[in-house]
């Protein structure tokens, strides 16, 4: 039997809100790069509206990308997932074939590589501010770069011990503090994934200048919490460049670990695009 290729390749990332993600042209200008005539669109999908989104796609879609509030949704539909997602509980994205969509987690990926590539390549102490899918995915990367606890500030506190004790779960000291205190900024790293609107009532005691910032959000930058940071900051801009390669390794080879053919070439082109307004 001849088994035809469909005649369109397409890929998307789905969440909600959606219009700033600059996933559509970091993934352009990787397939452009691959010699691939592939689309990759966005769409605006909430909360509990993804099972129906996927339920109306044909046999063009090769895969989606995955932000909030998706990513644990995400997780359930998955017919396979890889060990890092299931060490997380979030899946960002979704590889589809013949057993049902494959689900992957390639933000641990892409926090461990923005790290390094800022000269942060281990870390004792982590603080944490919020406690969703984003923050276990920030405390799975520390235990990689060999964190040995983590301080999980959230608005609640049932969400800041539930991620403490995940922290306990992988073999770290989990602690919790109150996002309304005045934090501790002693942390070695200090990653912020609350959304940018509800962060101008985070306050910090002590030196910040030994500690590093990552924020995860991008847009804009530098957001408020890094206007007032006196530290070394890193962009989420990084944290997307590189999962999103780990994503390209997923949608054209069907796992995340192998390079690309002429990577270095593939990520220059795609941070070329990022740089563009």
């Amino acid at each position: 039997m001849i088994v035809r290729e469909p005649e369109r390749t397409r890929l998307a990332v789905l969440g909600s809100p959606i219009a700033h993600s600059r996933s559509p042209r970091l993934h352009a200008a990787a397939y452009r790069a691959l010699g691939l005539p592939w689309e990759y669109g966005r769409h605006e999908v909430g909360e509990g509206g993804l099972a129906a989104f996927i339920a109306g796609l044909d046999d063009q879609w090769r895969g989606l990308s995955l932000t909030m509030p998706l990513k644990p949704e995400a997780l359930r539909l998955s017919a396979s997932v890889s060990d890092v997602a299931e060490e997380t509980g979030a899946v960002n994205t979704l590889l589809f074939g013949g057993d049902g969509p494959a689900g992957y987690n390639t933000d641990v990926y892409g926090i461990i590589r923005a790290l390094r590539g800022a000269g942060v390549e281990r870390v004792d102490r982590v603080l944490v501010l919020g406690a969703g899918a984003t923050a276990r995915s920030v405390v799975s990367a520390a235990r990689r770069l060999g964190a040995v606890s983590v301080v999980a500030a959230a608005r609640r506190s049932e969400a800041a011990t539930a991620l403490a004790d995940y922290a306990g779960a992988l073999g770290l000291m989990g602690e919790t503090a109150d996002l309304h205190a005045t934090l501790d900024a002693g942390a070695d790293l200090v990653v912020n994934t609350v959304p940018g609107g509800a962060v101008a009532e985070i306050r910090f005691g002590g030196s910040q200048t030994a500690s590093t910032l990552f924020e995860v959000a991008y847009d804009p930058w530098p957001s408020p919490l890094v206007a007032r940071w006196e530290g070394p900051a890193v962009s989420g801009l990084e944290m997307l460049l590189h999962q999103a390669v780990a994503q390209v390794r997923i949608f054209v080879t069907g796992e995340p670990h192998t390079p690309l053919a002429e990577e270095n070439a593939i990520l220059t082109a795609m941070r070329s695009a990022l740089s563009q307004p």
